[in-house]
């Protein structure tokens, strides 16, 4: 790992912890700075009046789980250097 991924590397467990539990809200995404697809997330659970939540989470749960079970260098060369918003 370089020295200037060190710090990257510490978002993959808040976001992948944060997708798992509150998903449905894009808070993973926010903590990794993809701001519009935090807002469209969060805009789906919400604007829907929750009918889109369990589809949020559940996209949520997957994220999360794949975040964390990537090596810190593959978390930084997909999510961080090459900025995969989605999946």
């Amino acid at each position: 790992m370089t020295m200037g991924s060190s710090g990257d590397a510490s978002k993959k467990m808040a976001a992948g912890i944060c997708g798992i539990l509150v998903g449905a809200f894009g808070v993973h995404k926010f903590i990794l700075g993809y701001t519009q697809e935090g807002v469209i997330m969060l805009c789906v659970s919400l604007l829907t009046c929750g009918l889109g939540a369990p589809f949020m989470s559940i996209l949520g749960l997957v994220e999360g789980i794949m975040y964390l079970t990537k090596t810190d260098d593959e978390f930084v060369s997909t999510y961080i250097n090459n900025k995969k918003g989605w999946m």
